[in-house]
């Protein structure tokens, strides 16, 4: 599945106009099938794959889980789930779900019920750094192993294709191995995606038997490299990069849930130049939804800090501001060119100039080649030159 994939990542409770703090009853309904009137549009954009963040019961922001097998009620029921994921088969559209098997919510059942969470000396449960509201699992316990397992393949069962691992990296390896080689015995094509931002990148997916994992390092000497006019940055992580994907792929991306939008970062010309390095590098990339509509949208602080980066959808596409169609324009084309040369995905890429303000790279594979020509002064550029003949250029 994943030699193809390109991800339209959506937070559910956002998109859908959920209320995320101090909701009750009240606040109940079907939003989950808004997304589908979202499917003929992420098609049209050249995606093929959904990521979704948490749509399971949770008390607030969808990480503090309550139940892993109910469909938040803020977003639906089983049967909104259903009909989302038989409009995504009708469109060849494959869906990994956020599982969040780190911590749960404070006010999860299993917390007060003896279940396997992390406990202190005085048997109260353990925070996860410091998050009051969020307790951690304890997976030494054979009771949490049994549990994920459980709950990948129910929902596996209902026709997902996969798991994006929230915060993979502070759970051990070996606990995911355990519970990857259990799930692929039952679902051989299972995909597991691990959330990593800091740490062994290449040791998750080897130690873990992932498939893949987030690289945060790559995203960060993106915006940063060209926010500083720095393209040393930018090449010094292309060169670790390529190590990292001669050892397992990577997912990449320019923004999620969890980060500022890049059209705040860098604007609009920075963020054009971000898509391009998105779409020309090797690896598993996803589409926050919005940057491709240029949406704008900056971190907070206290417990509202995520809301301006995780919007409501509008009910129809049709509903958007023309004002980022062009951002739209750009990413379709350069998917299309993607797909064009899925050769890209799993190429090798090496830097051949540095300079503050330009690079130079290429990604070779299978006997291709793409030579790939950056410039931030004097104007925001890209050329890229295929072996083939095809080019596409780029000028803000």
């Amino acid at each position: 599945m994943l030699d193809h994939a390109i991800f339209w990542h959506v937070y559910p409770l956002g998109a859908t106009g959920a209320p995320v703090r101090d909701w009750s009853e009240a606040d109940e309904g079907h939003r989950l099938p808004r997304l589908i009137g979202w499917l003929d549009y992420l098609v049209e954009l050249g995606c093929n794959g959904l990521l979704l963040a948490p749509v399971f019961a949770s008390s607030t922001h969808g990480y503090d889980t309550l139940d892993h097998y109910r469909i938040d009620p803020r977003l639906g029921d089983d049967e909104d789930f259903d009909q989302l994921m038989a409009a995504c088969r009708q469109r060849g559209i494959r869906v990994l779900l956020d599982g969040v098997f780190n911590h749960v919510g404070a006010r999860h059942p299993m917390v007060d019920g003896g279940g396997p969470v992390m406990r202190g000396d005085d048997g109260r449960p353990v925070s996860w750094e410091g998050h009051g509201d969020l307790v951690e699992l304890d997976h030494s316990d054979p009771r949490t192993e049994d549990l994920v397992v459980d709950v990948m393949n129910h929902w596996l069962d209902r026709g997902i294709s996969g798991w994006r691992l929230d915060v993979a990296y502070s759970v051990p390896t070996w606990f995911w191995a355990k519970v990857v080689g259990r799930v692929r015995e039952k679902h051989p094509e299972a995909v597991f995606l691990g959330e990593i931002i800091h740490g062994d990148y290449v040791g998750l997916i080897r130690d873990g038997h992932l498939d893949t994992v987030t690289q945060y390092e790559l995203w960060k000497a993106i915006w940063s490299s060209i926010r500083d006019v720095n393209f040393w940055e930018l090449a010094h992580a292309l060169k670790r990069h390529d190590e990292f994907m001669a050892a397992g792929p990577m997912q990449t991306f320019v923004g999620n849930h969890d980060v500022d939008r890049i059209g705040s970062t860098v604007g609009d010309a920075g963020s054009a130049l971000a898509t391009v390095l998105l779409f020309t590098l090797p690896g598993i990339p996803s589409v926050y939804y919005g940057d491709e509509q240029a949406f704008r949208g900056v971190k907070g602080t206290g417990f509202s800090a995520d809301d301006a980066v995780r919007p409501a959808l509008p009910d129809d596409p049709a509903e958007l501001s023309p004002l980022g169609q062009e951002m739209f324009r750009l990413h379709r084309d350069l998917i299309s060119l993607r797909r064009r040369h899925s050769w890209l995905g799993g190429g090798h890429v090496e830097v051949v100039a540095t300079e503050n303000e330009a690079i130079h790279y290429i990604v070779t594979a299978e006997g291709h080649r793409l030579d790939v020509h950056l410039t931030l002064e004097p104007a925001v550029g890209a050329e890229l030159v295929f072996d083939d003949g095809e080019t596409f250029s780029l000028r803000r």
